[in-house]
């Protein structure tokens, strides 16, 4: 069987059974490996939450992390201890913004070799513009089957990668990190789009999909972050108006309330 010795093959094997599996209800290759997407961004949220907010801890404590670089500069051990203890002291994990990551490149490098060991059912399937006739006049640039590259896919993919890296992320707050942030929003595309002018589109069309829906769910993550940080302010005003109730009143409130009492006793 088609890499037989690949560490890789029993999760090729399942993702070959999960793909036929939705093609017999979908009845389209395409719109199986979207569903598949799917259904990979679902199974991987708790980790991506996880990952959201330890890359918005990172960047509060960003500030933190420069002043002990410069305090500790000649003292590497010191600066170390440092660091994880302040690490410690917010619960921060920063090697968390990379476990989702590292767990589904393994889930693409699969489904390359799934796509490759199915070439002949993805040759002759079809999706939207894919395989129709403005593909055949165009094969160049348009892919005439799932098995064939298509740029069109490709760009749309650079694109919405762009978007992602640049602004699917908590705003950072150290202007040297916002700086190497906005260069990987250029480069990053860039590299995938030079190395998948080759892939099949139906590789590419799963990580559209696969980018798609990440994007989805940082949106409702910085949303719900958003709403956390518009309600902290609130909630530090309302405690001194809880303490007053409580008959700690604050100074001003105590200056006031003297001379009535004293007005009172006059009468």
């Amino acid at each position: 069987m088609f890499l037989a010795f690949n560490p890789l093959q029993p999760i090729v094997d399942a993702l070959i059974q999960v793909i036929v599996a939705l093609d017999g209800v979908i009845h389209n290759l395409g719109w199986s490996l979207i569903v598949l997407a799917a259904l990979v961004r679902i199974a991987f949220l708790p980790l991506t939450i996880t990952q959201f907010k330890s890359m918005a801890e990172m960047q509060k404590i960003a500030p933190h992390l420069k002043a002990l670089q410069a305090k500790y500069k000649g003292d590497p051990q010191r600066l170390n201890a440092e660091t994880m203890a302040l690490y410690k002291e917010h619960n921060v994990n920063p090697f968390a913004s990379c476990l989702p990551l590292l767990l589904q490149m393994p889930i693409l490098f699969s489904l390359y070799y799934a796509i490759i060991a199915e070439q002949k059912t993805f040759t002759s399937e079809k999706w939207l513009w894919i395989g129709s006739s403005l593909s055949h006049k165009f094969p160049t640039i348009l892919a005439t089957s799932l098995a064939a590259p298509d740029y069109i896919l490709l760009v749309l993919y650079v694109v919405s990668m762009y978007f992602s890296v640049r602004y699917g992320s908590p705003p950072s707050t150290d202007p040297q990190q916002a700086q190497t942030q906005k260069i990987m929003a250029f480069t990053s595309p860039l590299f995938i789009a030079w190395f998948g002018r080759s892939w099949p589109s139906a590789l590419i069309l799963y990580w559209l999909a696969i980018n798609l829906f990440t994007m989805g769910q940082q949106v409702f993550m910085l949303r719900r972050l958003s709403r956390a940080a518009a309600g902290a302010p609130a909630a530090e005003t309302a405690q001194p108006a809880a303490s007053s109730r409580n008959g700690s009143a604050a100074p001003g409130e105590r200056a006031e309330a003297a001379p009535r009492r004293k007005r009172r006793s006059r009468r």
